[in-house]
Parts: structure tokens; sequence; C-alpha cells
């Protein structure tokens, strides 16, 4: 019996030992890559800045007596906002206005008087010297009313002014002065600001080392003509804003603190979304790359020398490690420009137990998709059970055995 248990025993460790047939090569997953024309975009953080906007500021000095707006709300140009005590200043344009009334009735003397001159003149009863002064003193009377004309006009923009009114229309902020305030001509501190909310523009900066590497690739990277260039936004919150924007100006100008160039951009506002200080980020259509390659991002990795890889099955189902030049992201792909080509059969799933060199047994993501989903009504559940009660009932049977021989030689003993 001893000797029939030792056979059990040693059966496993011999069968283990006899050739068996050569393991299948592993599944991976691929999807074939196709190239196509990608036109290249730029995500370039940016500030919203209001379309136009004016501080108010009063030209004249004064207690303000009355503020005309709600803060907030939208205006229209040439509204008055803010009145200033204006008796001051009636009172001005009062005393102008009686002053030009003085100059011209001495105006009128003054022409009466080189008329009569004029023809005693021609009688030959004046002298030449009387006409020439009485001529000029006409003239220096005419000039004084057009002085006067002038005081008179000056007071009433004083006047005028005592009114403030808004130099555009748009959104007004929060008034920084209430009524009984004194305030100077030219202070410092607004009154108020207003700002024009649609359109607005957006400026971004780029550095300018990206901008002279995309004008080093010349007219083989330059857009299209029909090319969609328009601009796009998304929010501080990550979403996408609904209006799409066009470039209208970069400044000629690189700054020389942080070797950045900022670009304008202009975008509708219409439910006034964008406010002036927001932070956002633009995406730019800057260039063309043709036969570019869009691979799965889940099918790159990084080597120890952190340089991008894929992992290519090649005609034969031979693994092939490639170097890639990636360009830039592109949604859950990468933009690769060397390094892959057209009809190329990335990995996407199974890399962990592969490597460069090994047959593998490919499979398009696809059709493994497909495969995965009909997998539940074709497989039974029950089966992975009844191997484990096989192996259960046959460890149960070896120890049964091993009990049976043990007894007699404890016996024995």
């Amino acid at each position: 019996m001893a000797t029939l248990f030792a056979a059990m025993l040693a059966a496993p460790a011999v069968m283990a030992q006899q050739p068996g047939g050569e393991a299948p090569p592993p599944a991976v997953t691929v999807v074939t890559l196709k190239a196509e024309d990608v036109t290249l975009t730029a995500s370039l953080p940016g500030r919203v800045v209001a379309s136009a906007e004016a501080e108010l500021r009063p030209q004249v000095g004064g207690l303000i007596t009355e503020r005309l707006f709600e803060e907030g709300t939208q205006i229209a140009a040439g509204a008055p906002l803010y009145r200033i005590d204006p008796r001051s200043y009636e009172a001005a344009l009062a005393q102008a206005e009686a002053a030009l009334a003085q100059a011209r009735a001495q105006a009128d003397a003054a022409g009466r008087e080189a008329d009569r001159v004029a023809a005693l003149r021609d009688r030959r009863v004046a002298s030449e010297q009387t006409e020439d002064s009485a001529i000029a003193a006409r003239d220096a009377a005419n000039a004084a009313v057009k002085a006067a004309e002038a005081q008179v006009q000056s007071a009433r923009i004083d006047l005028d002014r005592s009114t403030i009114t808004a130099p555009l229309g748009g959104v007004i902020g929060l008034a920084q002065a209430s009524p009984g305030a004194l305030v100077t001509a030219g202070q410092a501190t607004p009154l108020a600001v207003i700002r024009r909310i649609d359109p607005v523009r957006v400026d971004v900066t780029q550095s300018a080392a990206e901008i002279v590497r995309w004008q080093r690739q010349g007219a083989a990277a330059a857009l299209p003509a029909g090319v969609d260039r328009t601009v796009t936004l998304r929010l501080a919150d990550g979403s996408a804003y609904d209006q799409t924007g066009q470039l209208t100006a970069a400044e000629p100008h690189v700054d020389e603190t942080t070797g950045v160039i900022t670009l304008r951009m202009e975008f509708s506002n219409p439910d006034g979304l964008l406010l002036p200080g927001m932070y956002v980020l633009a995406d730019i259509p800057q260039a063309q790359l043709k036969g570019a390659i869009l691979a799965p991002q889940e099918g790159v990795s990084r080597d120890r020398r952190g340089r991008p890889v894929a992992m290519v099955v090649n005609a034969q189902n031979v693994v092939e490690e490639r170097l890639l030049e990636i360009v830039q992201d592109r949604g859950n792909a990468w933009v690769v420009r060397e390094g892959l080509a057209d009809g190329d059969r990335i990995v996407v799933a199974g890399l962990q137990k592969i490597g460069a060199g090994m047959t593998v047994a490919p499979e398009e993501r696809a059709a493994a998709a497909a495969a995965g989903a009909e997998a539940p009504a074709d497989t039974e559940a029950p089966a992975a059970p009844d191997a484990a009660s096989a192996d259960a009932e046959a460890s149960a049977d070896a120890g049964a055995a091993a009990a049976g021989e043990a007894a007699p030689g404890a016996e024995g003993n």
C-alpha cells in the first residue's frame, strides 16, 4: 500500500514533465490606423476684456445732487447718470451772456463811429489818422464780441457737464459716489465704470518661440483656404462656450519679461455669460498636418527615458516597438507625426503580456467588443464551479487514500 501511495503522489510530477502542446500566442486587441489631414490647434489661456470701457469722472466740481441710474443695468449712450449742483454754472453762464451783450453793443457803436468818420473823410473834413483810429476801434470791438461768445460757450459747456451722461452704451457697474458727495474735475476715483460686453474681446498669450516654430514650417503647414478658422472657447468650469469667434489682431511686440505675444479675438456675447476678467481657454487653429495619424492614447506608453512608444503588430503578427513623435493631443487620441503609418495595427489592450519580437493573436477592437457582448449568451456560468468541484473531489480522494495507508502503519507501530 505504501508503494501504491508513493506512486500516486509521483504521478502528477511525471505528468508535468511530459511534453505538452505549444502554448497559443497571447491574444491582444489592436486598432488599424488611418492617415488623415489634421488641423492643429493651440489651447491658449486668456482673459475676457470688454469691447469698450469708460470710467466716469466729473469734468466740473461741485456737490452731487442726484444719481439717475440703477447699478448693474444696461444703459444707452447719452443717458444722464449724475447731476452736480448747477447753480454756480448757471450764474457763470448768465454773466458771460451779459458780457457778450455789452461787447456787441460796443461793437455796434464802434461800427457806426467808423462809418461817420469814413463819410467825413470823403468830404475831407476828418483826417486819415482819425479814420484809421475809428477802424481800429471797430475791429477791436468785433474781436471783443467773439471773445465774449467764446466765454458764453465755455460757461454753457460747464453747465452741461454738471449733468454727467454716459459716453457709450453698456452695462454700468457699482456707483462709487452718492448724492451729497463733493467731487472735483478730473479726480482719480471714477464715479462708475461702463463696459460694453456684447461683443467681448479675449486676449490670450502665446510663446514667441511657438509662433516662430509654426512660421518656420512655411506654406506646407499653413492653413488652406477652405479650413475652418473659427476659434472656440472653454470656460473655467471646463464647459465649451456656444459662440465661436475670430482672431482679429496680434500685438507686434514680445513681452521682454515673459517672452509671449498677445493675440486678440472677438466673440458675440448675447446672454452676457462672458464677463470682463473671466479666465478662459481659446482653441485656435494654427496649422495643418498632412498624413498624420490619430493614435489611441491607451496604445501609447513611455519608455525608461520618457519617450512615447507604441507596440505595433506587423503582417506576420509579430510585435514591433515604435518610437513616436507626438505633436499634440486630440480628444482621446494623440496626433502622431512620425513612428506610425497608414494601415499599422497598434496594440491597445494586452500590453502587459507582450514584448517586442513576440508572436501574438491580434483582434480588432470592434470585433473584440462584439465578441465580448455575445459572451454571456454563449458561455455557461456553471463551468467554473464544475471544475472546482472536480478538483475538490480529487483532493478528497487523495486524502482518503493517504489516511487508509497511514492507518495500517500506525497499527503496525
